[in-house]
């Protein structure tokens, strides 16, 4: 019973994550500032868990590294698309991880695209091309968040497939690895100026240490509520965060949708469902909203 209360609960705080991310946007601190701030401390805080684990994880830091980049740049795409952007739109966009997910593992893994994985592909852009305002011709309207939150969808893929290859790298390292990936890969905006935003005040800066703490709580609960539950279950439940989100930004007026883009948002979460029953021997990716992070459990 704690597991699976363990995972709801987390799947209510990624779900509603962009709560906090847009209340600390209005009070003073967001873009990559708060994303020095937050997910340094909380990679800051699995120091230690990195340490112990050294001794095992050493011989990969090549490997290591390359999760910093791929899951970093991921976090930070997330962040910013979270911040600035529509929650339903970068939610849908981000769950096209099914997409990616089928391709990468084809042309780096070898694994075989099967009838359902092709149902997964088509049920999952529909669903998309809906959101996005596909009309008679075609087209598509596309704005930089919904960018930030496909190019977090593909960087985030080729992070999981690089977990998925290094099953010698102890979990807990690669978390860590990830989550200091975010800082670093957003330093580089503050050294030279590009974002240019004026310095936050000791409020925001502590709302952003508490948000560092909420990535890190939600990290917990999610990987006890993996280790401990079956991979079936688990699959259907991590859903719930794409679900929590689109209800909660709906219900408290942030936004409406029309009755194509409620069609679009049960046409990708039917993607994502097809994609928990895609078939045995896999490993299941985890996917969190502001802190991505990925349980891993063979498929049962």
């Amino acid at each position: 019973m704690l597991p699976l209360a363990s995972l709801l609960f987390s799947s209510l705080m990624w779900g509603l994550s962009w709560l906090p991310l847009h209340a600390l946007r209005a009070a003073g601190i967001d873009g990559v500032m708060l994303i020095v701030v937050a997910f340094g401390t909380a990679g800051v805080c699995l120091l230690p868990l990195l340490r112990r684990q050294w001794t095992q994880a050493r011989a990969h830091v090549r490997w290591l590294l390359l999760i910093a980049l791929l899951g970093g740049l991921a976090n930070v795409c997330f962040t910013l698309a979270m911040s600035y952007g529509e929650v339903v739109r970068v939610m849908v966009l981000f769950y096209l991880l099914p997409v990616w997910g089928v391709l990468g593992g084809r042309v780096f893994l070898g694994e075989p695209i099967t009838r359902l994985r092709i149902l997964t592909v088509v049920t999952a852009l529909g669903g998309a091309g809906l959101i996005l305002g596909l009309d008679e011709r075609f087209s598509l309207t596309f704005i930089w968040q919904d960018w930030l939150a496909i190019t977090c969808g593909l960087v985030f893929t080729g992070n999981n497939l690089v977990f998925r290859h290094q099953q010698e790298i102890p979990v807990g390292s690669k978390v860590a690895a990830m989550l200091l990936g975010a800082p670093l890969c957003a330093m580089p905006v503050l050294l030279f100026g590009w974002e240019g935003a004026a310095a936050p005040g000791v409020m925001a800066v502590l709302g952003a240490l508490a948000y560092g703490a909420w990535i890190l709580v939600a990290t917990g609960t999610t990987q006890f509520g993996v280790t401990h539950l079956p991979a079936g279950r688990v699959a259907i439940l991590i859903i719930l965060e794409l679900v929590v989100a689109v209800l909660s930004a709906v219900l408290l007026g942030e936004e409406t949708l029309a009755a194509r883009e409620w069609l679009g948002v049960a046409l990708v979460l039917a993607a994502a469902v097809l994609e928990t029953r895609s078939g045995p021997g896999e490993v299941v990716t985890r996917r969190t909203d502001a802190g991505l992070v990925l349980g891993e459990w063979p498929r049962q």
